[in-house]
């Protein structure tokens, strides 16, 4: 859920566009904290090390040769020592929606020789339950769906029909991260082979997969579009081998608090979208359209309905280049990736300047000649989705910034979002559709429609300032060095910019406010908008900053810590990283806890902490020399011990009894 902080933002400004006094039937805003939304540290890529053996990885082909255009299958067996397992694959993902740092198992083909006409969907291995750690602050571990003992996913596909004959290798890689109930090990990226001879003669030494179903291959021919890519995602069931359910879904996509309130938020900014200068004023132009062509309430509605769904194709269509985008490459590296949220900020940055009137975004003169006339289905349709296109030289800023921010997003939230706006913007339409006569009522434009657009620049200004941030962090999360002497502001000084200027997009708000209309109520409403807007802004930089500046850990290096050890300190020195499950189930329900955390304040006492989040960070070599390839792992040194106390797995007593050892109580 923290990655979810950009989008949010973005989304937010939007819900500003309901300071708009005059003239308009305006509802209330909705401010509140964004700490359930901010976004992690980049996971780290797989570590160089093995996973002590603890998965072995084979991979086999259903013959030895076969000819051109044959069918065959490669089954990979991914065997887990007792104890062991790895999370699902995103395919067939059973895990709750939040848990964005288990890293899921992946199956990639090399083709070296260029043999493979088509690779369909991959046929995963049946799911187990397996004990792990609950990192929702509970003491007790939970069952989740995973892979364990001997776990077999099986890869169609089809040869060439100009495939070059004799033998062949096809390189399989698979991702995978190995837990025990108490660690798990850094993610492994595995490559074996598979030997293929392509013959003009019969099938050698065919086999059949038990397990392995064969209609995949029939459905490839009915349907052309099935296995175009090298590992197609199986679409989403609802259901595991038990046939039990494995959550609520929306068109397969998990239904959880936050896809619901970000539903919400996309579709209240999507309302707001109409009352921008470029909408406005030809709703009901079009509403009398429609009405016109249908000539009855019933036609008035179907007309209506069809005009909804152009609207909504057209926000899909612009949230699609950041589906396919996160389609190629892992949404949750990409804060880590300190370029990209440069990139990111400065995009989000100058559409924000540019929607409040330096520049601005003008569509070719052929676009506004296109007229289709809606009194059918298809032409309701497009004329929905020209309302979009002739709407974008106000709203496109803020398309180009959703865009930007959703690239960090999974791709059903990002689809979620974008067609949820589409229904927000679309749902007068449909309201007016069936009852015409309320066109009357719809606000004119003016002087809020201007100041609807000088609010939604700042708010923009304001997420620009959060990626900035957030790209300077990520260079200093690989150079501990730099973390230990950054002062502890320079840690959340971004979060201060974000806020000053979502404050001033209040503070802007009620002056104008005052400026547009005289009417008490209007005034008394936005104003506490404003105000509330700027105070949320401003409470959660302060929270943000006193929580930085009270923290006890410090970035680890080998000279600190032999340093505090040469002081007689008593040295904690935690092994974490952003896609340990278990490392975040302790931190919150063990290193989190008052007990621990005021002991970790004493003078005596220095608190380290080794992120392994990338494979560069310097306690990779110090992991190893402790005799360790996983973790969680917690060290503690003191006088009164002769070796360091170790543990995968802790509760608070334990710390609170091995500090008391290393003091030598």
């Amino acid at each position: 859920m923290r990655r979810l902080a950009p989008i949010t933002i973005a989304l937010l400004t939007l819900l500003t566009l309901f300071a708009t006094p005059a003239g308009a039937q305006l509802d209330k805003g909705k401010g509140g904290g964004l700490d359930q939304f901010l976004p992690p540290a980049a996971p780290a890529v797989a570590n160089p090390d093995d996973a002590g053996g603890k998965v072995t990885i084979s991979a086999n082909v259903n013959a030895t040769a076969a000819p051109r255009s044959h069918r065959l299958v490669i089954g990979v067996n991914m065997d887990f020592k007792e104890g062991w397992h790895a999370w699902p694959s995103a395919d067939q993902d059973v895990l709750p929606a939040d848990w964005d740092f288990a890293i899921r198992t992946a199956i990639a083909i090399e083709d070296p020789g260029g043999i493979i006409a088509r690779i369909a969907p991959i046929q995963w291995p049946k799911l187990h339950d397996e004990l792990v750690q609950d990192i929702s602050g509970g003491t007790e571990p939970v069952l989740a769906k995973t892979y364990s003992g001997n776990a077999v996913a099986f890869v169609p596909l089809i040869l060439k029909k100009d495939a070059a004959l004799g033998d062949h290798t096809l390189n399989i890689t698979v991702t995978y991260q190995a837990c025990d109930i108490s660690m798990c090990l850094p993610p492994e990226d595995v490559t074996v082979s598979a030997k293929i001879g392509v013959t003009d003669g019969p099938v050698v030494n065919p086999e059949e997969f038990v397990g392995f179903d064969s209609s995949i291959f029939d459905r490839m021919r009915e349907d052309a579009t099935l296995g175009t890519r090298p590992v197609e995602p199986t679409p989403p069931s609802t259901e595991n081998e038990q046939g039990e359910t494995k959550g609520r879904t929306f068109f397969g996509i998990p239904i959880t608090g936050g896809i619901v309130a970000l539903a919400l938020l996309a579709a209240l900014g999507g309302l707001i979208l109409n009352l921008t200068p470029c909408v406005l004023p030809v709703i009901p132009i079009k509403v009398m359209t429609i009405s016109h062509h249908a000539g009855s309430p019933g036609k008035s509605l179907y007309l209506g309905l069809w005009m909804a769904a152009g609207v909504i194709a057209f926000w899909l269509g612009i949230g699609l280049p950041a589906a396919f985008f996160v389609e190629f490459a892992d949404p949750s590296r990409i804060f880590g990736i300190w370029w990209v949220t440069l990139a990111i900020g400065l995009l989000i940055g100058a559409m924000g300047v540019g929607i409040m009137g330096l520049f601005q975004i003008n569509l070719p003169k052929q676009v506004y000649a296109i007229n289709p006339k809606a009194d059918s289905a298809f032409g309701s349709f497009m004329f929905g989705v020209m309302t979009g296109v002739l709407g974008l030289p106000c709203f496109g800023f803020v398309a180009g910034a959703l865009l930007a921010g959703a690239a960090t997003l999974p791709t059903a939230t990002i689809l979620t979002i974008f067609a949820f706006i589409g229904i927000g913007m679309a749902s007068p339409y449909l309201v007016l559709a069936v009852k015409p006569s309320w066109v009357s009522k719809i606000p004119r434009t003016g002087p809020a429609s201007e100041l609807v657009k000088q609010v939604m620049g700042l708010l923009m200004l304001a997420a620009g300032a959060y990626f900035l941030g957030a790209s300077v962090l990520a260079i200093v999360s690989e150079r501990p060095e730099l973390a230990k002497t950054l002062p502890w502001w320079g840690k959340v000084v971004h979060w201060w910019f974000v806020a000053l200027i979502a404050a001033a997009a209040g503070l802007w708000l009620i002056i104008k406010t005052f400026a547009i209309t005289k009417k008490p109520m209007r005034r008394l409403v936005f104003g506490v908008t404003g105000l509330v807007f700027g105070g949320v802004a401003v409470a959660w930089a302060a929270d943000t900053t006193i929580t930085a500046k009270n923290s006890v850990w410090v970035a680890y290096t080998e000279d600190d810590l032999e340093l505090a050890r040469d002081m007689g300190d008593v040295v904690i020195l935690d092994f974490t990283a952003e896609w340990c499950l278990n490392c975040k189930a302790l931190k919150a329900t063990v290193l989190n806890r008052d007990l621990v955390k005021t002991e970790l304040r004493k003078g005596d006492v220095t608190a380290l902490v080794a992120d392994l989040t990338s494979t560069k960070a310097p306690g990779w070599t110090k992991l190893r020399d402790l005799g360790q390839t996983g973790i969680p792992l917690l060290v503690i040194y003191g006088p009164g011990l002769k070796e360091p106390w170790q543990a995968n797995a802790y509760t608070p007593s334990q710390v609170m009894e091995a500090i008391a050892r290393a003091r030598g109580d």
